[in-house]
C-alpha cells in the first residue's frame, strides 16, 4: 500500500471500502477496492471471481484491474478511477433523468462493445445495471463491478438464478431458469437502453412475480407455444402463479421520444425467447448507429462531451470509420469474433 497515496473515501458498503488513490510511481489517479476479510471465512468468493475474471478483459470499455494486494486482514483491489456511474450522471445531467439522444447512442454503443468483448471471451457479466456501467473524465464508459460474472462455455453449465438486479433481470431468468448465455446480458442492455431514453427503469417490479408481470404488460404475454418451448429447453423453469394474457404494447407509443430505428433494436433486445435476442455483435450493426459521427467510435477516440459542470477531460480525437468498417477493424485486433453476416437488409419492415 505504500505505493499509493490515499486521497478520499468515496464509499463504504458491507463488505468493501472504496478509495480515491494517487500512485506515488506513475502519479496516475486510481481507485483502491479494500474488502476486509474475515479470518474464519476467508476471502469472499465474489472477490475471487472478480479477481480472476478482470485479470484477463483488457478493453477500453472494461474498468481495467490494475493490481491486487493481499494482506491477513484485507484485500485491495486496484482499478482505474471514474468520476460517476451511468444513474448519477442521468440524474444530474439527464432531463428528468432522460440523456440527449446523441449521448443515449454514444453510451449504448460503448456498453455493447464492453458486452461484446466479454461475450466473445467467454464471460456472462450477470449484472448489468446503471450502477454498475462507470463513466470517466474522457466520457468512456466502463463496464464494473463483475462480482456475479461467470464464465461460459460448452458444454452448457447449469447457473444459479440469483443474478442481475431485479429491475434488468430476463424473464426466462425470473421463471426459474439455470440454463442461459449471453442473451442474459442483452436483456439487461434493452432495459438500460430504454432507461436512459426515458429516464426511468421500464420494468420496476416488487418482486419475480411482479416484475414478470411488469414485463409481459409491455412485451406481451407469452403464446402457449412459446411457453411449451421454454418449458422444452429450461426443465426448470416453472410459472408459480398464472400470468394474465396482455397483450403486446407498442414501444413506440410506450416510448415516444425513441426514434424508429431505436424502437427496433430495442424489441430485438427485449425478447421472450432467450434465442431470439440480438447479440452485442449483432446489435453494434444495427442501423441506429449508422448516423453516428465517426468521433463517437471510442477506442479511445472522443465521445461527445458530457454537459456543463461534469469533469471532462478533452483528449486527442481521431477520425474512426463508420461501424461496417470498424467492426473488422477490432477483429484484426482480436477484440471480436468474426461476424456471423447477419444481414439488416428489410430490417424495418420485419
Amino acid at each position: 500500500m505504500s505505493n499509493y497515496v490515499m486521497l478520499e473515501k468515496l464509499g463504504e458498503g458491507t463488505y468493501a471500502t472504496v478509495f480515491k488513490a494517487r500512485s506515488r510511481t506513475t502519479n496516475e489517479i486510481l481507485a483502491l477496492k479494500e474488502i476486509h476479510l474475515d479470518p474464519e471465512e476467508g476471502t469472499p468468493s465474489t472477490a475471487i471471481r472478480e479477481i480472476s475474471i478482470m485479470k484477463e478483459l483488457k478493453h477500453i470499455n472494461v474498468l481495467r484491474l490494475h493490481d491486487v494486494i493481499h494482506t491477513e486482514v484485507k484485500l485491495t483491489l486496484v482499478f482505474d478511477f471514474c468520476e460517476t456511474d451511468l444513474k448519477k450522471y442521468m440524474d444530474k445531467y439527464g432531463e428528468k433523468g432522460a440523456l440527449d439522444a446523441a449521448t443515449v447512442k454514444s453510451f449504448m454503443y460503448q456498453m455493447l462493445m464492453g458486452t461484446a468483448f466479454c461475450h466473445h471471451n467467454q464471460v456472462l457479466h450477470r449484472d448489468l445495471k446503471p450502477q454498475n456501467l462507470l463513466i470517466n473524465r474522457k466520457a468512456e464508459l466502463k463496464l464494473g463491478d463483475f462480482g456475479l460474472a461467470r464464465a461460459f462455455g460448452l458444454p452448457v453449465n447449469t447457473f444459479s438464478n440469483e443474478v442481475v438486479t431485479l429491475w434488468y433481470r430476463s424473464p426466462d431468468v425470473l421463471m426459474g431458469s439455470k440454463k442461459y448465455g449471453p442473451s442474459i446480458d442483452m436483456w439487461s442492455c434493452g432495459c438500460i437502453f430504454a432507461e436512459m431514453i426515458t429516464g426511468v427503469p421500464l420494468f420496476r417490479g416488487r418482486d419475480n412475480q411482479d416484475q414478470l408481470i411488469q414485463i409481459f404488460r409491455v412485451i406481451g404475454t407469452p403464446t402457449p407455444q412459446q411457453l411449451q418451448k421454454t418449458f422444452r429447453d429450461h426443465p426448470e423453469v416453472a410459472l408459480n402463479k398464472p400470468i394474465p394474457a396482455f397483450p403486446r404494447v407498442s414501444l413506440a407509443q410506450l416510448i415516444p421520444k425513441a426514434s424508429r430505428q431505436a424502437v427496433d433494436l430495442l424489441e430485438r433486445l427485449l425478447r421472450f425467447d432467450p434465442s431470439e435476442r440480438i447479440s452485442a455483435e449483432d446489435a453494434m450493426r444495427h442501423p441506429f448507429f449508422q448516423d453516428m459521427p465517426h468521433e463517437l467510435y471510442s477506442m479511445g477516440t472522443r465521445v461527445p462531451p458530457p454537459p456543463p459542470g461534469f469533469p471532462f477531460q478533452p483528449q486527442f480525437q481521431q477520425t474512426m470509420p463508420p461501424p461496417q468498417q470498424y467492426i473488422p477493424q477490432m477483429q484484426a485486433y482480436g477484440q471480436m469474433p468474426p461476424p456471423q453476416h447477419t444481414q439488416y437488409n428489410n430490417m424495418m419492415r420485419q
